[in-house]
């Protein structure tokens, strides 16, 4: 019997969210790579790793590389090609997981210095001129995990249509069977509809979410401001990236096209998907 709990549809969002933050950077600097979509409910295809969350990134390192956790995949990544005076695998070493209890007492694994690019002094005045810069990218990418990416899942499932449309295409796009797709996608939309309510309240968003999201989008693009296209300047920089692809899993989708006409993101977001699928290889 097909049984499918909440934490599988929390993981189907889940995957979309970190898996676009990771494939953005990638796009931008010109890496190929292959995408595995996971089935949420048999995950067998990240049975061979006991890290059980999402993305995993297995580099071809002369012998394959396993990157956990999205923002350390970036932060290696980014690490390795602007110093090559380390191997990859030795950079990886540097983010060493760290055991910690949630609130409820359960164990997770955390990466506590995971926006932070490790560079000798020389690469790291070259990559930012000044302290400022620096501290500016991984404020931003931090305000990326712990804030925007918690507003995603209550403004795409917000009412039961627009839980739907975006259940539509997760089905569309994952490893699903006929009837384990249709049971995902119906029963799925009206699960993600009431779990959407509980993440209102545990992350204390307004009655009307899209409220949240418009302030959120508006204060990123506050903080770029208005005489820089990025807040990488001339060039989009980690935090652009990681914003973006947050932003960008909501497009197709109501949610999407109410933030386009209700805020001030869109010169920036066009200006994102120009340089990305123009600039390939940009280190």
């Amino acid at each position: 019997m097909l049984k499918l709990n909440v934490n599988d549809y929390d993981f189907m969002t889940k995957i979309r969210v970190e898996g676009s933050k990771v494939r953005a950077f990638l796009d931008y600097h010109g890496l190929s790579y292959e995408i595995v979509e996971v089935n949420p409910i048999m995950r067998k295809e990240i049975k061979f790793s006991s890290y059980r969350k999402v993305p995993i990134l297995l580099a071809n390192a002369g012998s394959p590389l396993q990157l956990n956790d999205s923002s350390v995949i970036i932060s290696a990544i980014k690490t390795y090609l602007i110093s090559r005076r380390n191997s990859l695998e030795e950079i990886v070493s540097f983010y060493p997981p760290l055991k910690t209890l949630t609130e409820k007492g359960k164990e997770v694994l955390e990466y506590e210095n995971k926006y932070w690019l490790m560079l000798d002094e020389k690469e790291t005045k070259r990559v930012y001129p000044v302290k400022e810069v620096r501290m500016e990218e991984m404020k931003w990418r931090k305000w990326a995990d712990d804030w925007l990416v918690h507003l995603i899942s209550p403004n795409v499932y917000r009412t039961p249509k627009e839980a739907l449309a975006s259940f539509d295409y997760i089905v569309r796009e994952g490893k699903f069977g006929t009837l384990e797709g249709l049971f995902a996608k119906y029963v799925g939309a009206v699960a993600m509809f009431f779990v959407s309510k509980r993440l209102k309240k545990r992350h204390n968003l307004r009655e009307d979410v899209r409220e949240d999201l418009y302030e959120a989008v508006n204060e990123w693009v506050k903080a770029v401001g208005k005489h820089r296209l990025f807040m990488g300047g001339n060039q989009p920089n980690l935090a652009d990236l990681a914003v973006y692809g947050v932003l960008r899993v909501m497009e197709g989708l109501e949610a999407f096209d109410d933030m386009m006409a209700h805020t001030k993101i869109q010169p920036w977001y066009q200006r994102m998907e120009e340089v990305i699928h123009t600039t390939g290889g940009a280190i």
